[in-house]
């Protein structure tokens, strides 16, 4: 008995962080001086939002931010912990001064933001070098 638990696989916990860090991509690069675009992939929920949530708020505080895209084409999954960062980032960014755009033409992205009623609260471009327009 003593020897099955030995051999036990790791502590939950520590497989929930390991399977969070797979379920989510979060990489963002400058395109220019105060200009950041955000790029998030795979599932934006509970256990993954608050990685999103720090990348961007990071930005926000960034010296001479003026714009961040989120680039969302990668979502596969948007749950309501997901759809509450992006309403978190955007008052946040309006807090800053800072312009919060989504480049986004998913359906698994557009869908719930629909549904919450959500839509006409974000700048929801096709792509990234149309949301980086106009600036």
């Amino acid at each position: 008995m003593q020897h099955a638990q030995e051999s036990s696989a790791e502590p939950p916990s520590a497989r929930r962080g390991t399977e969070a860090d797979d379920q989510i991509t979060v990489s963002s690069r400058t395109e220019g001086p105060g200009r950041f675009v955000v790029e998030v992939g795979g599932e934006v929920d509970m256990l993954t939002s608050p990685r999103l949530r720090a990348v961007v708020l990071e930005h926000l505080a960034a010296e001479g931010a003026e714009l961040i895209v989120l680039a969302l084409d990668g979502v596969s999954f948007l749950g309501t912990s997901g759809l509450a960062v992006l309403i978190e980032v955007r008052e946040a960014a309006h807090a800053a001064g800072v312009e919060l755009r989504l480049a986004c033409t998913g359906r698994r992205v557009l869908r719930p933001l629909s549904i919450a009623g959500l839509v006409p609260l974000f700048d929801i471009h096709d792509t990234v070098e149309k949301a980086l327009e106009d600036t």
